[in-house]
C-alpha cells in the first residue's frame, strides 16, 4: 500500500475522536424532544462517548501491543459501526447513551492504532512528519465534525446524522481490510496483558507529570463544558439556527488550531504555559460575565474564541512537559494524557445541563478555570525545587 494512501486512512482514523463527540451536536435540542428527556440527561451521552473514548485509550493500547495491529483495529471498526447503528435505532434514552459508550470505546481504537501503525511503519525522520500530519488532523476535525454534522442534521434527522457516521466506519473498514500487519510477531507483548497494565502506577506517582497532565485536563473540561453546552445556548439562549451555531462552532474550534500553531513557534515552554493558563483564566472570566450579565451575542463570542485560543495553546504545551519528566513508560504516560481530558469532560458534560443552563455553565468554567491557575502554582513550585 502506497504511503499517501496508508496516511489518507490513519488520518480518518485519528479524527474519530473529535467525531465521536462533536459530529451530533447540533442535533442535542431536537433530541431533547424525541426522547422526552432533560438536557442534562441527553449530555449524559456525551459523557458515555467521552468516557469509551478514554478507557478505550488505556485499553486498546495493550490489546494491539499483543494481538497486533490489524485484527484490533477491524474488531474495534465493526463495533464502531454496529453501536452507531444501535444509536440510530434506539427509542429509549438509556440504549442510545450504553450505545454512545460503545461508540466511544471502540472509535478509541482508530485514536490508539493509527499511531501505533505510524511508529511500527516510519522511521523517525518520517515518523516526526506524520505525526505532524495527524496533529493537522485533530486540530482541523473539531472544525469540520459540528460543521459538517449540522449540515447532515439540517438535510436529514438525527438519525441521519448518524447514518454518516456509519457509512463512514464501513467504508473504513473496507479500506483496513487491506491493510498490512505493522508489528511482527516477535515485536509483541509477551506478558499477559493484564500485567501490562502495573506499568501505570508509577506514572501516576510522578507529581511533576501528574501537575501537567492535570492542567490540560482541567482545560480540556473547560472547553467540554463549553462544547456540551454550546447547542442549547447558541440556539435556545441567543435564537440561532442549527447551521448558524455550526458555523460559529467552527469559527471558535479555529481558535485551538491558531493557539496550537502559536506555541509550535515558542521556545519558552514554561512562559507559554503560564500565558495560556491565565488567559484561560481571563477568558472565562469574561465569559461568565457576558453570560450573566446579557451582553449581546458578539460580546459572548470573543471570550469564548479565546478561551478555546488558550485551551490550543495548553494543550501540547502541557503535554510536552508532562511528557519530558517520565524517563520510562512513556506510552503508558501518552495514554494518560489521552484520557485525562476525556474523563474529566465526562464528568462535566452532563452537569450544564441541571438547571438553567446559563449558571451551571459559568460555574463549570469558572471552576475548571480557577483549578487550572492553581494547578500551574502548584507546577511553578515543583520546577523550583
Amino acid at each position: 500500500m502506497r504511503k499517501r494512501t496508508l496516511l489518507l486512512i490513519l488520518g480518518n482514523l485519528t479524527a474519530f475522536g473529535p467525531f465521536v463527540t462533536d459530529f451530533y451536536l447540533a442535533c442535542l435540542p431536537r433530541m431533547t424532544l424525541y426522547f422526552a428527556a432533560s438536557p442534562s440527561v441527553i449530555q449524559t451521552s456525551l459523557t458515555a462517548g467521552m468516557w469509551g473514548l478514554a478507557a478505550g485509550q488505556l485499553f486498546v493500547g495493550p490489546v494491539s501491543d499483543k494481538f497486533g495491529r490489524k485484527w484490533p483495529l477491524i474488531a474495534c471498526l465493526v463495533l464502531f459501526v454496529l453501536s452507531t447503528a444501535g444509536c440510530m435505532l434506539s427509542n429509549d434514552i438509556r440504549p442510545f447513551i450504553f450505545f454512545r459508550l460503545l461508540q466511544g470505546l471502540t472509535g478509541a481504537g482508530g485514536l490508539v492504532i493509527s499511531k501505533a501503525i505510524l511508529a511500527d511503519k516510519f522511521t523517525a525522520a518520517e515518523l516526526a512528519r506524520c505525526f505532524a500530519l495527524l496533529a493537522a488532523v485533530q486540530g482541523a476535525a473539531p472544525i469540520a465534525a459540528p460543521l459538517l454534522g449540522g449540515l447532515a442534521f439540517s438535510l436529514t434527522s438525527w438519525q441521519g446524522t448518524f447514518a454518516v457516521l456509519g457509512i463512514w466506519g464501513v467504508l473504513l473498514t473496507w479500506m483496513c481490510l487491506h491493510l498490512q500487519e505493522s508489528l511482527r510477531k516477535e515485536q509483541r507483548l509477551t506478558m499477559p496483558v493484564w500485567k501490562s497494565f502495573a506499568s501505570y502506577l508509577p506514572v501516576l506517582r510522578n507529581a511533576r507529570y501528574m501537575t501537567a497532565n492535570l492542567l490540560q485536563g482541567f482545560a480540556g473540561a473547560a472547553l467540554m463544558a463549553y462544547v456540551s453546552a454550546s447547542p442549547f445556548i447558541f440556539q435556545q439562549h441567543f435564537s440561532l439556527t442549527p447551521l448558524q451555531y455550526s458555523g460559529c462552532f467552527a469559527c471558535n474550534a479555529l481558535g485551538l488550531v491558531l493557539g496550537s500553531a502559536v506555541v509550535m513557534r515558542s521556545t519558552d515552554l514554561h512562559r507559554a504555559m503560564a500565558v495560556g493558563t491565565f488567559g484561560l483564566l481571563a477568558a472565562g472570566v469574561l465569559m461568565s460575565t457576558a453570560l450573566l450579565a446579557g451582553w449581546p451575542f458578539l460580546l459572548f463570542e470573543v471570550p469564548v474564541f479565546c478561551l478555546l485560543f488558550c485551551v490550543g495553546i495548553l494543550t501540547p504545551v502541557t503535554m510536552t512537559l508532562a511528557v519530558n519528566v517520565v524517563h520510562e513508560h512513556k506510552g503508558v504516560a501518552s495514554a494518560l494524557l489521552g484520557a485525562t481530558p476525556y474523563i474529566l469532560g465526562g464528568v462535566v458534560a452532563p452537569l450544564t445541563g441541571m438547571g438553567d443552563m446559563v449558571h451551571p455553565l459559568v460555574a463549570l468554567i469558572l471552576l475548571t478555570v480557577v483549578a487550572g491557575a492553581l494547578l500551574w502554582a502548584v507546577s511553578r513550585r515543583l520546577e523550583r525545587r
